[in-house]
């Protein structure tokens, strides 16, 4: 399946000069979202992970229907000061400032073997933070999946030793 055919691109959105790549469309179309979540849930269940952690707000929708198509638990990595119980933080680089990412202190138990999801791999500083959140509790980054990857950003970079896996690559 082309996955593209569901990624709508909007130019200068968020600001001008940037192409976003939007997944609204492939959210919303039934038969693909489905497509898209189980062909990456045949990537991932080869990593043998106990569980699937995914960034706020898109990451959810990624790594939630991953989950649950695995009978794996989910663990929700969200903007400082919106979980509600003790958290571990990190602070990341934004191209313009920093931004800080919590996660639950007992979310993730020492020794799980942990996959990371988002929509996009586009820097790599957001996926970055959230394996150092996994790993300063203890977990074990076996893998990295995404629908989207945009190859002249060089995320991967920022992930080097994970394994990764995406459904749609771009080269501009």
């Amino acid at each position: 399946m082309d996955y593209r055919n569901w990624i709508r691109d909007i130019p200068d959105f968020p600001r001008e000069g940037i192409l976003f790549r939007d997944i609204t469309p492939l959210l919303g179309h039934g038969q693909a979202y489905k497509h898209a979540i189980d062909q990456l849930a045949e990537q991932v269940q080869l990593w043998a992970a106990d569980v699937i952690i995914g960034p706020e707000a898109r990451g959810y929708v990624v790594g939630a229907p991953l989950a649950y198509t695995l009978g794996l638990g989910f663990v929700p990595v969200r903007k400082k000061g919106k979980l509600p119980a003790d958290t571990t933080a990190v602070t990341y680089d934004l191209e313009y400032g920093q931004d800080v990412l919590e996660m639950h202190t007992d979310a993730i138990q020492p020794g799980q073997r942990v996959v990371v999801a988002d929509d996009l791999l586009a820097t790599g500083g957001t996926m970055a933070a959230t394996v150092e959140l996994a790993r300063k509790l203890g977990g074990v980054v076996v893998g990295a999946a995404f629908f989207i990857e945009l190859l002249p950003l060089h995320g991967r970079e920022k992930l080097s030793g994970i394994p990764i896996h995406t459904l749609v690559q771009y080269e501009d």
